[in-house]
């Protein structure tokens, strides 16, 4: 199968959803062509596949009583991956890290102890919390060696979903990414969604150097935004899982990619998606396929088929840097994260889900519009490093309105109760997955294409050339956070931008 292209993404994201590809459940395809890892094994280095191995879900923390009271210890450690030990960058020893489990009204009480050796940070991503003091403030600087607390106040009426935490320390956020930091976080529903099994399934990627370290990415990889070699899911390379006939799962999918787009197949099963990012459609939709960004989040009910089916990652065209600097964004072919077998007595469907109304911004009066423009630039010889490059090496600028980020400069002051339009216009000749911390975004429009029903998420494509127009409700918080490419090698390299909203 041929990688999907930009403008093929685009058409597909307009229908009904940001990045859902609707349509008759259960699509049949022929097997990809290699089902290890994405890439061929660099000399003396990479990965090799292993399958057989049972697909293992993350370590649970939950809250009681309302208090979740965490320790996430950041160091370097050694994990074993398609049957080779690693000296990854892990939470408590593990790839990916725990899964914090909370409720609406909860209190989230965490100490980061940070052994990395290098400064790191925590961010919440996706949670409906304070962006200011302890809480999920991107702008501390927590040091090699020391440790620090956070404190996170859930909203009693914060939406149920999928959520995720990783590093934000401006500069080393890619890397640490890329190394492994990365984990979980679930909202759960006031009314349980009925399913027989609940799964977390966590994407990354990874390229391990001939010691067995996380190979350091080249200027070209930072540019670009790097892929890496070899896919995982929770951390392990083609495992498998098992479930009966009539079973009906959930599948909370995380996009923990430094930079890379999913487009995500599943063989032969009934798929249903309930929403994306921390919103929901009013009933589940059926699904052939699901498009997720670097950072995105997809809330599946998957109904079991009898039969052996393979969840597959078919490779997505995002662009190039362009011009001088050619190469490519998009690596290797199709990959199996994970084999399902489906076997034994049918059993009866749990109850279908409960329907539900999302706010749709649209018939509400603006109290504002912006636009904003993600660019890339050739640096010149006078870089940021002074030898043409800026952070990370790379021998590009990459910008939000002209300007790199700055983290004393405000870019956007918003007053508080607020509900505005966006227009985010992309320049360059690259996908941009667009993410604002704090307050999630409803998509009115992707390219030329205008979304039909109400469709939030906290990031959302910016196709190569055009413009997203999003609505915002500035509500409930007030703060000082971001907004930025999620392209985690683009944001370090100055693609973000601060807003204050009071």
């Amino acid at each position: 199968m041929e990688p999907l292209s930009r403008r093929a993404a685009l058409t597909l994201s307009g229908v009904g959803a940001a990045f859902v590809v609707a349509g008759s459940a259960g699509l049949l395809w022929q097997r990809p062509p290699n089902s290890g890892p994405l890439a061929p094994t660099p000399a003396g280095g990479g990965l090799a596949s292993t399958t057989g191995t049972d697909l293992i879900q993350p370590t649970v923390i939950r809250s009681a009583n309302g208090v979740l009271d965490v320790t996430l210890s950041a160091a370097r450690s050694p994990v074993t991956i398609g049957g080779t030990t690693v000296n990854a960058l892990t939470y408590n020893g593990s790839l990916p890290g725990p899964t914090l489990v909370v409720q609406p009204g909860d209190t989230v009480v965490l100490t980061l102890e940070n052994h990395l050796g290098d400064p790191t940070n925590l961010h919440t991503h996706g949670l409906l919390v304070s962006p200011d003091g302890n809480s999920d403030n991107v702008f501390r600087r927590i040091d090699a060696g020391t440790t620090a607390d956070y404190f996170y106040k859930i909203p009693a009426s914060h939406p149920p979903g999928a959520f995720w935490y990783h590093p934000h320390h401006h500069g080393m956020a890619a890397d640490q990414v890329f190394g492994g930091l990365y984990g979980a976080i679930i909202v759960e529903d006031r009314t349980p969604i009925p399913a027989t099994t609940e799964r977390i399934l966590i994407v990354s990627d990874i390229t391990v150097d001939s010691s067995g370290g996380i190979e350091v990415a080249t200027p070209m990889d930072r540019m670009s935004g790097r892929e890496g070699a070899t896919l995982l899911l929770n951390g392990q390379v083609n495992a498998t899982m098992s479930a009966q006939p009539g079973d009906r799962e959930r599948w909370r999918i995380i996009n923990a990619c430094t930079s890379r787009y999913l487009d995500l197949r599943l063989n032969g099963q009934l798929m249903q998606l309930l929403g994306n990012d921390s919103g929901r459609f009013r009933s589940p939709r059926d699904v052939d396929s699901l498009s997720l960004m670097p950072g995105n989040r997809a809330d599946v009910l998957v109904t079991m088929v009898a039969g052996s089916s393979e969840l597959i990652a078919q490779p997505v065209d995002r662009g190039t840097p362009g011009g001088m600097f050619g190469g490519t964004a998009s690596r290797g072919g199709a990959v199996i994260l994970t084999t399902l077998t489906v076997a034994g007595t049918d059993s009866a469907p749990p109850p279908s889900a409960p329907h539900s109304e999302p706010r749709d911004l649209r018939d509400q009066p603006l109290n504002g519009t912006r636009t904003l423009t993600l660019a890339m630039g050739g640096a010149g010889m006078s870089g940021a490093n002074g030898d043409g490059s800026h952070r990370g090496g790379s021998v590009m600028t990459f910008t939000i309105d002209g300007r790199e980020f700055d983290a004393a400069r405000v870019d956007q002051f918003v007053a508080a109760g607020s509900i505005e339009e966006w227009t985010i216009v992309n320049t360059s000749p690259m996908d941009h997955p667009f993410h604002l911390h704090v307050w999630p975004m409803q998509v009115i429009e992707i390219g030329s294409r205008a979304l039909e029903t109400p469709t939030w998420q906290d990031v959302v494509n910016v196709p190569a050339g055009s413009q997203t127009r999003v609505r915002i409700a500035f509500e409930n918080i007030t703060g000082i956070t971001v907004y930025h490419c999620h392209i985690l090698d683009h944001e370090d390299n100055g693609m973000m931008g601060v807003i204050a909203v009071s």
